[in-house]
This record gives structure tokens, C-alpha cells and sequence, in this order.
């Protein structure tokens, strides 16, 4: 399958991720949510982007690292979180560059349907998260799938593409599909125990200008699913 460079895009990516309905107003309040109180704790955020996530934690008291596989995408966060930011370049398929149980808790927003393979990664998260952390995380729901492409199989762990456009550049993007089943037991055998399953409304204080027509008489709709998961 293609891979996708942020590089090409990072500064369009960055600018629409502020604002639109699904990032500025679903996606990240919702993580912020499930985060809680999070003051002292300290935070690895997983392909961090342009750093959204990380000065929202920051910002509620959390001690924040993060990484991103996109050297454009940290440029943009190290001018949103200041030079001394600890912001490293790195993919989630290699070994991560931190001591074991190095992390209170991990946060990894849309950041694993990227990956055909979530063993190994799911395996480095745990290993950097103290016993009794958390990894709060956020993928495509698993209904996007055969929603996008009515002849696929649910139960398939397949890769499918789509076309999404962020501040006026249209980007194809190329994602795993992975039924429930396959999620709980990747997080099962990475020695993760589910706590919380999520399915959120989006933020009460969303404009109303940036709500498309057909979503106007609704709060809650399939888009991303959310996990809380402990590390055993």
C-alpha cells in the first residue's frame, strides 16, 4: 500500500486539525476527556503531530514527551510547544527510545489504524507504561469500513483508502480496517486490560458554522471509537 508522508502536508494538516469538526471538535475533546486529571503525570504522546494533544495536557498540568514520524509535523509542534520541547523523531513500527515503565500514560490519537501489524507496537507501549498505566487511544471505527465499501468483510483485516481534504488539499489517505474481535485481542495479548469503550458526542461548545447540514439535529455519529486500556 502507499505510504503517506505528513511532510508534504504538514502545514495544511496542521491548520485544518484546529479547527474542523472531526479533530478540533470531536476527536481531541474527547481524548482530553478520557485523559481526566492529569496534573504531575507524565505523558508520551504517539505521533504527536504538530502538537494539538500535547499543549492541551500540558496546558491541564502533564509533563509531556512526544514523537512523530513526520520531521515537518514536529517543526510545527516544536513553534506550538517551544525549543526545548521533548519531541523526537520516531516510528511506531521500530523500538521507541524510552526506558521501560518510563510513562504514567500513553496517548495515541488516530495513530494505529496506520499499522497492518499492532503486535510489536502495542508490546513498546506497554513496556514504556508503568504497571497500572494507561493508553488512551483513538482509531477508525470499525463501521467506517464496510460504510466506505459496502462489498468488504467486516471480519477482514484489510487495508482500504479514501480521499479527505484539509485546508483546501485533497489527501488520499490509506488505513487498516480491523473488526472488534481483532482490537480486543491485540490489546489481550499485548497485556492491556479494556476499561473503557467510547462512542462520544462531539464537544457542547462546537460552532455551529463548522457542523455540515446533515449532522445539525444530532450530537453523536460513527466516526472513531475510543479506548481506555490498563496496562496489567
Amino acid at each position: 500500500m502507499p505510504t503517506m508522508d505528513y511532510d508534504d502536508f504538514a502545514e495544511a494538516y496542521a491548520a485544518d486539525n484546529e479547527t474542523n469538526l472531526l479533530n478540533g471538535h470531536y476527536e481531541r475533546p474527547a481524548m482530553v476527556d478520557l485523559a481526566g486529571d492529569v496534573a504531575g503525570r507524565r505523558i508520551l504522546d504517539v505521533g504527536c503531530g504538530a502538537g494539538p494533544l500535547s499543549a492541551a495536557l500540558r496546558d491541564m498540568g502533564a509533563i509531556v514527551s512526544g514523537f512523530d514520524r513526520s520531521a515537518e509535523m514536529l517543526h510545527l509542534a516544536r513553534r506550538r510547544l517551544g525549543e526545548d520541547a521533548d519531541l523526537t523523531v520516531g516510528d511506531l513500527a521500530d523500538p521507541l527510545p524510552y526506558a521501560d515503565a518510563a510513562f504514567d500514560d500513553v496517548v495515541a490519537s488516530l495513530v494505529l489504524h496506520y499499522l497492518e501489524d499492532w503486535s510489536k507496537p502495542l508490546a513498546e507501549l506497554r513496556r514504556v507504561l508503568k504497571p497500572g498505566g494507561r493508553l488512551i487511544m483513538s482509531v477508525n471505527h470499525p463501521i467506517v469500513y464496510t460504510a466506505l465499501n459496502p462489498d468488504a468483510e467486516y471480519f477482514d483485516v484489510a487495508a482500504f483508502s479514501y480521499d479527505a481534504e484539509h485546508a483546501g488539499r485533497t489527501v488520499v489517505y490509506t488505513n487498516w480496517h480491523r473488526p472488534m474481535h481483532a482490537m480486543s485481542e491485540a490489546f489481550t495479548a499485548a497485556g492491556f486490560r479494556i476499561c473503557t469503550i467510547s462512542e462520544p458526542p462531539i464537544a457542547p461548545d462546537t460552532p455551529s458554522d463548522v457542523i455540515p447540514d446533515h449532522l445539525k439535529d444530532v450530537t453523536r455519529f460513527i466516526s472513531f471509537i475510543f479506548f481506555v486500556l490498563e496496562a496489567c
